[in-house]
């Protein structure tokens, strides 16, 4: 049996971002000018595309952090910062996505359960210091 590779190309649009440590917009990097896995020669080319995609994932992770440190502004209680309920429907819809990408599901998902799991506890920490602080 013969599987189609598909090729993918996300074109990543480089907007200001506000991280949640520092008052200075951070600009992500042009993440355009991609060759295709199957257009690396080298080691070398496939080396500077994953660094270029690493690069923007960080850029993407530090956007996301901003939310995450907003969220835990608005929140009240730490206890807020675990939701059952949104944490599967997040998992959920990250499992169809990979799915839809031809990406491992059970990756994915450990993936963002790592993350979800040190949101919390970072939330839980600014919510409680606040508390704290009152």
């Amino acid at each position: 049996m013969c599987q189609i590779a598909r090729a993918w190309r996300v074109e990543i649009i480089a907007l200001p971002v506000q991280t949640s440590n520092t008052n200075r917009p951070c600009r992500g990097p042009d993440v355009t000018a991609a060759k295709l896995p199957a257009e690396c020669q080298s080691k070398d080319d496939v080396r500077v595309e994953i660094d270029r995609i690493d690069q923007a994932l960080l850029t993407l992770f530090a956007e996301r952090h901003g939310y995450v440190t907003r969220m835990a502004e608005i929140k009240t209680d730490p206890h807020e910062a675990f939701d059952p309920v949104r944490i599967e429907a997040v998992i959920t819809k990250v499992r169809r996505l990979s799915l839809e990408l031809d990406l491992d599901e059970d990756q994915a998902e450990l993936i963002w359960r790592t993350l979800i799991s040190w949101n919390i506890n970072y939330e839980k920490g600014i919510i409680a210091a606040r508390k704290r602080a009152r």
